[in-house]
């Protein structure tokens, strides 16, 4: 059995499947043969059922890889809360697969509730979009109508989860096993493809579209939205070729009742003279077949096993929460091609199509031949500590990043630095502060920002300036957590100053920040890209800062009183923010002065290949064998790493301690039981008739 045919989807490994769904027992009832597809055994039907997989997928992976910076930069959420509501909807799609099959199972049968539910998925994607634009309605509207569409979307997208796969077993006859494991390898193939392509395009019409006038959240929703309505018309369509098994009973359903009884019954037999039974719940065999109690008998102690297992995929699932986050903080630029920072995801699916037949092809055999009892408690194990590394080259390189961050303000601190515009040497003191201890030259390139240390909430400061002989003074008032700086230039022959806030933090998702300051003694009005355009008044008044993607701007325009000039600023990079000087216009040309206030992203996103590759790695050997933060500093990355860590040795003993059973075997040993005890019975009765 090839990798393929042992891993339905890295989503479905957990799902519960229907009572009778099991394809290779063959329990369909007497039906017309489907048409086969160019002469093969393989019915028809099946190419719309892999279709609609493939639409599927790319509509939940697709919207899925957007959303959190859809909740970071159109709702302008913090981190914390863009990334709990990411994984509470992550969290209700894992759930809703109990529904699904219920419904499957005891009322609808497994066609008609996938077409139910799959009409309540595309009415959740038309509304998610809908409420991604932001001409209707306040951020209350925004949020109500995306709410109420990601429930719709996380009842569709998981009510249909274990039906699909099902029903396309279903299609096959009985005598056709061969084939209907090559389905699954074909159908797993059709979820990582529809993962791959949309996770790579989706975050492109995000970002590389502009609509409403930033970021085309409602595209990126969209597109999504149509290929779930094509799914929906492709499964429809082939309505007529497919074998439609009735609803046979939930085997979940049954399995609860027996273990309710067991308890029940024993805590009504609690007596002392009640003789004691091997195992709790033998107490059920009063209503229960053996049969039945033996499976349950398995499945609690494979559960038991499970129980580390959700702490695994609730880290795994932090690529699409805080690596995206951590994505955002780096450089995107690959020489060729810029990424977004959610379009990283997409190395997942392409590393597991990668890593599936090497692992199964070439390291699994390597490791047999070595004569390494490689079981499949001991690959789960493996996969974890694989994932635990991920998250600790995540933390260094949280730390790399952090270098390039402002520093974190605590009460009663503030930062300054000074900017000086004038023709010579300022020196710049400020009473009772022991700061620049050294003139600032003329245009010199600012240092790192001096603390300020304030006696409350605010202070009011006297600053002093010496210039050639001059001693000028001036009263600023500073307020707590509150970045600044010191702009002193020369005004009818002498100084003056301005003290101007600064970004306390770096720009969001990339983005460059750019404001002016205008040094003419003329009002200027700059375009900067078709897009954005900025009035500064004369005499050195500085702008708001104004966001911008990362570019090189060469094309601007300064208009003034006196014509129109080109306006050059460079590269404006990702994450930094810049302070621009107009200092003059000469022979037809913008002088500028450009200064970076906070530095650029330097830690390139390429550094995050690694800890894919090792998730994914780890995915593979646990996902296959066995069947996604709190702050964004590196210590979150850390206690991730640890937690895994520890649910690894708790997962190992576990399963140091796992006996694997084998169902025939268990059989085997009730029939003995059952044999056994019924001969004692024959030999009571004998002796009895011989007295």
């Amino acid at each position: 059995m090839n990798a393929f045919q042992r891993n339905e989807s890295k989503e479905t490994l957990f799902t519960f499947i229907s009572a009778g769904d099991d394809p290779s027992k063959g329990d369909f009832p007497l039906q017309k043969k489907s048409p086969k597809l160019c002469g093969s055994n393989y019915p028809l039907s099946i190419a719309f059922i892999v279709v609609n997989e493939f639409c599927e997928r790319f509509s939940y992976y697709g919207m899925r890889a957007v959303l959190t910076l859809y909740f970071l930069s159109f709702f302008h959420w913090d981190e914390n809360l863009s990334t709990a509501v990411y994984h509470a909807f992550s969290a209700l799609c894992y759930f809703t697969p109990v529904i699904g099959a219920i419904m499957a199972d005891s009322w609808l049968g497994k066609y008609k509730t996938i077409i139910y539910l799959s009409i309540v998925y595309v009415v959740g994607h038309l509304i998610k979009s809908v409420g991604a634009i932001p001409s209707l309605g306040n951020q209350a509207v925004h949020v109500v109508l995306s709410m109420v569409g990601l429930f719709l979307i996380a009842l569709g997208t998981g009510g249909i989860k274990p039906c699909v796969s099902a029903f396309g077993g279903d299609q096959f006859e009985e005598e056709h096993t061969s084939e209907r494991s090559k389905f699954f390898s074909i159908f797993y193939l059709s979820i990582n493809a529809g993962s791959l392509i949309s996770t790579f395009v989706t975050p492109v019409l995000r970002g590389d579209v502009k609509c409403f006038g930033e970021d085309c959240y409602a595209l990126a929703f969209g597109v999504p939205a149509a290929l779930m309505v094509l799914a929906l018309v492709v499964f429809i369509a082939g309505s007529g070729l497919y074998r439609k098994t009735p609803p046979q009973g939930n085997v979940l359903l049954e399995v609860c009742k027996c273990i309710g009884f067991a308890i029940k019954n024993r805590l009504k037999n609690r007596s002392r003279e009640i003789p004691k039974r091997d195992h709790w719940l033998d107490w059920a065999s009063e209503k229960y077949s053996k049969q039945l109690i033996g499976e349950v008998k398995m499945v609690t102690r494979v559960l038991f096993l499970f129980i580390p297992l959700p702490m695994f995929w609730a880290l795994f699932d932090q690529q699409g929460s805080r690596w995206t986050l951590q994505a955002t903080k780096m450089n995107a630029d690959f020489g060729i091609y810029v990424l977004q920072p959610d379009q990283m995801q997409f190395l997942n699916p392409l590393l597991i199509l990668v890593f599936i037949p090497i692992f199964d092809l070439g390291l699994y055999p390597l490791i047999n031949m070595c004569k390494l009892n490689f079981t499949p408690i001991r690959k789960m194990a493996t996969g974890m500590i694989l994932a635990g590394l991920a998250f600790g080259l995540a933390a260094v390189i949280e730390v790399k990043i952090n270098e390039t961050d402002m520093p974190r303000l605590v009460p009663k601190e503030s930062l300054i630095r000074v900017l000086n515009l004038a023709k010579n040497p300022v020196q710049v003191t400020i009473q009772d502060k022991d700061l620049f201890q050294q003139p600032v030259e003329s245009f010199q390139n600012p240092a790192e920002y001096s603390k300020l240390i304030l006696n409350g909430e605010q202070q009011s400061l006297h600053f002093t300036l010496q210039h050639q002989g001059l001693t000028l003074a001036f009263n600023y008032t500073v307020k707590e957590k509150s970045v600044y700086s010191l702009i002193v230039f020369a005004a009818e022959g002498s100084l003056s100053s301005h003290l101007i806030t600064d970004l306390e933090a770096k720009p969001e998702n990339g983005l460059a920040a750019v404001r002016f300051i205008n040094g003419l003694s003329q009002d200027v009005n700059l375009t900067v890209d078709s897009n954005k355009f900025i009035a500064v008044q004369k005499n050195y008044s500085a702008s708001e800062y104004s966001l911008l993607e990362r570019d090189i701007y060469n094309n601007g325009k300064c208009i003034t009183e006196t014509g129109e000039f080109p306006l050059e600023l460079g590269l404006l990079d990702f994450g930094a923010s810049y302070t621009v000087v107009i200092t003059n216009i000469s022979g037809g040309a913008v002088e500028i002065w450009k200064s970076e206030d906070i530095k650029a992203n330097n830690v390139h996103m390429a550094w995050q290949l690694p800890q894919y590759l090792l998730i994914s790695a780890g995915e593979v050997m646990f996902s296959i064998t066995g069947l996604a933060f709190s702050y964004s500093q590196w210590a979150e990355f850390v206690l991730f790493t640890v937690l895994l860590f520890a649910v690894c040795i708790i997962f190992s003993i576990m399963g140091y301690f796992y006996v694997s059973v084998d169902p025939e075997d268990l059989e085997e040993k009730e029939e003995k039981r059952e044999t056994s005890s019924r001969g004692n019975m024959i030999g009571l009765v004998t002796q009895k008739t011989k007295l």
